[in-house]
């Protein structure tokens, strides 16, 4: 499998963070008792702090591996000492930071076992910087996908949907080649016929590569409730809505006949190991519910899949 394109560029001012500093419970690992810092930091990219993308940091140890100090550790211990934020100290006071990330996914089972994928910006490097650029270049993604299916959604005033638009689903990959599910939208006209014109499916997949940018935004709706008399009751709910929104691809997708590029076996395994990793998920959190009701589970022993040209993710 080739080096798969994840690359992710935010640049803007830090609007507020939950950074903690904790240290390593795990009595069976070599970093036990060692401190590092998580939590979020979230990124206004545009002037009127209404564009705020989060960016997750899962584990960064003051230290790496190799013995050579974490430069993201110190600069996240800078915001948290200094904690110049947007919400805090006002936009002319935030500090202004590039971060280089990728895109990654979070899993996990709810109560009633189903799975929920979110796209997250995860971990990267860290710049502070003193001039944030043109803001259309302050939210914007490079990936390669592995597109297997392509939909469009119609326009529907009642569902407050404007436009006509498309969305691509599939697989990016991270710098370990985990297959991680993702969906992009697509609204340029061209772009959406382009897409429906490759015809991708699960058995026949295509992979390209695409660019465009990260929009979180908090939409604001108003339902008005009937009333017997009087004025009307008048609810307010906030939604934040996240997009990868697709502007731009490769004119001519990867020849999935190369198999420097991409083997059907290797799209196979990766999706057998997420199976696998799932399943790890699934029997943590069964584990953990039956500990906190103090009850008894019984292991549960996970094959995986056998080979197959289908594509099931």
């Amino acid at each position: 499998m080739k080096k798969m394109i994840n690359k992710e560029v935010i640049i803007g001012r830090i609007y507020q963070h939950n950074l903690v500093k904790k240290t390593v419970q795990n009595q069976a690992s070599a970093n036990f008792g060692k401190e590092f810092i998580s939590g979020n930091l979230e990124i206004a990219v545009d002037e009127a702090g209404l564009n705020i993308i989060p960016v997750h940091f899962t584990y960064e140890p003051e230290v790496r591996s190799s013995g050579n100090k974490n430069a993201t550790y110190a600069n996240l211990d800078k915001i948290i000492n200094e904690n110049n934020t947007w919400i805090l100290k006002g936009k002319d006071e935030a500090t202004k930071v590039r971060i280089d990330t990728t895109l990654s996914v979070n899993d996990f089972y709810t109560q009633d076992d189903r799975l929920v994928s979110t796209k997250v910006n995860e971990g990267g490097f860290i710049t502070f910087v003193t001039d944030l650029g043109e803001e259309k270049e302050r939210n914007v993604f490079t990936t390669d996908i592995l597109i297997t299916n392509v939909n469009r959604i119609e326009a529907d005033p009642e569902k407050k949907i404007e436009k006509d638009y498309v969305v691509i689903k599939g697989a990016v990959f991270n710098f370990r080649n985990d297959l991680l599910p993702v969906d992009f939208i697509v609204r340029n006209p061209d772009g959406m016929n382009y897409f429906e014109e490759l015809e991708p499916s699960q058995s026949e997949p295509i992979l390209t590569k695409v660019w465009g940018k990260i929009n979180c935004i908090t939409l604001t709706n108003e339902v008005t409730e009937d009333t017997a008399f009087g004025e009307a009751a008048v609810r307010t709910f906030e939604k934040k809505v996240k997009e990868w929104v697709v502007t731009g691809g490769a004119k001519i997708p990867y020849d999935m006949d190369d198999e420097s590029i991409i083997t059907k076996a290797e799209i196979v395994k990766a999706a057998q190991d997420r199976e696998l990793k799932l399943a790890d998920i699934k029997k943590s959190r069964d584990e953990y519910q039956a500990q906190k009701a103090a009850v008894s589970t019984t292991n549960t022993t996970v094959v995986a899949s056998t080979t197959t040209e289908t594509f099931n993710f």
